[in-house]
């Protein structure tokens, strides 16, 4: 969209971040995942002196069968207090990590997701789905699929009560995988005709949402962010163009890209976007959220002007970042609120 140009205006506060280094092939994959580790490093030491108390959560990491192998899921279940009581069930946030489907793992968001678990009073369940080029589409979405389910599945055995708020949420790639399965529930017995057991909301953070082969013509002049910010910074196009390469998924599948699913007759459950100014992948975070909205979807938007994709990964302490990550936590809140939690 023209009028979200002035969105790729540089944040000043972000510093200058150096282009990948070397040529970005299939074969540098396994340098890739060594390099994406740095600046996790660096956030995971950050808030280190962050943690709650030990005593106030559990950590439990689980094996899951899924077809063709193992996943892990790590568990975060806080402690109860004594207002709560001791067989207390708490909502669940089930997470997909970000990395193009290529690159991350449980590590990724470990210390966010501890913090929030104890902050926000939620379950958060980790998920580390296989990775691409290994594992391509669709054995992500399915590994993601599997996760949800086991999640409800095993939702008393780790004090979780899903009819008090299931959120999927998700970074880029693992926003699209959240998407995806958000999509997938509502078409699915197990989950469709439970009240129980459906997803009661979505957090999509810097989205992906489409193929760019798969644009629909209809909205080629508002997805103009993929051209424009071809060059931006932590994501580039080129970059973007070997995720696409590893994952191998055909463009227009549903299972791939959610902006082009049917989602004639289905109740989507509330939506909170978070979207980054100078990032391919805007506009269509941006498409997406109006049309949900005008197909009477409750959404909530947060952009973030000049900021690259995944920015707050790498500079948490900007004026940005800590507005990103108070955006997540009001967005868990939004998404409780619509399910009678309290504020």
């Amino acid at each position: 969209m023209a009028q979200y140009t002035h969105l790729s205006t540089p944040d000043p506060e972000i510093p200058p971040i150096p282009k990948y280094p070397g040529v970005l092939s299939k074969d540098a994959v396994p340098a890739m995942r060594k390099l994406f580790t740095t600046p996790l490093e660096r956030r995971l030491a950050m808030y280190e002196g962050r943690l709650p108390d030990e005593s106030s959560y559990k950590v439990q990491d689980h094996a899951l069968k899924v077809d063709g192998g193992e996943i892990t899921v790590r568990v975060v279940t806080p402690v109860p207090t004594a207002d709560e009581g001791a067989e207390f069930e708490f909502p669940v946030m089930v997470y997909f990590h970000g990395g193009g489907w290529v690159v991350g793992g449980l590590h990724q968001k470990d210390f966010d997701l501890r913090i929030i678990s104890v902050e926000m009073r939620l379950v958060t369940v980790n998920v580390d789905y296989r990775l691409a080029p290994e594992y391509p589409f669709p054995i992500p979405v399915n590994d993601s699929y599997a996760a949800l389910k086991w999640t409800v599945e095993n939702a008393q055995t780790i004090h979780a009560s899903p009819s008090k708020g299931l959120i999927v949420c998700g970074a880029s790639a693992g926003a699209n995988l959240a998407a995806v399965v958000a999509h997938r529930s509502l078409k699915d017995p197990f989950f469709a005709q439970h009240e129980g057991r459906k997803v009661t909301g979505q957090i999509l953070q810097i989205p992906v949402l489409v193929h760019p082969q798969g644009y629909p013509t209809e909205y080629a002049g508002e997805l103009l962010s993929y051209e424009q910010n071809r060059d931006a910074p932590i994501l580039p196009r080129e970059l973007m163009d070997l995720f696409w390469e590893c994952y191998a998924a055909p463009p227009t599948s549903p299972d791939l890209a959610p902006l082009l699913a049917d989602r004639t007759g289905l109740k989507f459950p509330p939506v909170h976007f978070q979207i980054c100014g100078l990032d391919p992948l805007r506009d269509e975070g941006l498409l997406y959220e109006r049309l949900l909205r005008e197909e009477g979807v409750k959404t909530k938007l947060d952009i973030y002007p000049g900021a690259p994709h995944g920015f707050s990964s790498m500079f948490p302490a900007t004026t940005a970042g800590k507005k990103w990550d108070a955006d997540w936590r009001e967005g868990i809140r939004w998404l409780l609120a619509g399910k009678g939690m309290p504020n």
